[in-house]
């Protein structure tokens, strides 16, 4: 039987491999953001207020959002999140597509996970809905409350 050896680091006496490995781990760690993300009674909340806490292919805003936490295609896009659409209708996957969304458009409010309504209101009124006045500032002051009343 013929053995395969890696090659090995003449300094360390590791195998390339293993140091190519450990090298991707620490840039792995590196490029992950410090600070805490939203705390999980955050997603618990967008979940009841959005489907009333219900799973599955739910379709809401006449049919132009999925899933227990209603998102859209355009968010789904946003978010950059591999997958189909469709799978929007698992929590899991769009509580992925929800963090990896809010590393984009609010990515302090994100890395420190204590801004909730900022994530609320994003997840809500898209990416400028900070910067929103009148009747859709309203509506998402609105929906902010319905989000604190399900934090507490």
């Amino acid at each position: 039987m013929k053995r395969t050896f890696l090659p090995h680091d003449t300094v360390t006496g590791c195998s390339v491999h293993f140091l190519r490995m450990r090298r991707t781990l620490l840039l792995l760690c590196l490029a992950l953001p410090l600070g805490a993300a939203p705390p999980e009674s955050f997603f618990r909340a967008l979940h009841a207020v959005e489907t009333g806490g219900r799973l599955g292919a739910i379709k809401g805003d006449n049919g132009a959002a999925l899933g227990p936490l209603q998102i859209h295609r355009a968010y789904w896009l946003d978010s950059g999140v591999k997958g189909s659409y469709s799978q929007c209708s698992d929590l899991a996957y769009s509580r992925a597509v929800v963090s990896a969304y809010m590393r984009r458009y609010a990515p302090r409010a994100w890395a420190g996970g204590t801004d909730l309504e900022t994530l609320a209101k994003i997840h809500n009124g898209g990416p400028n809905a900070m910067k929103a006045t009148g009747q859709k500032l309203t509506n998402l002051n609105r929906y902010w409350k319905k989000i604190q009343e399900h934090l507490k």
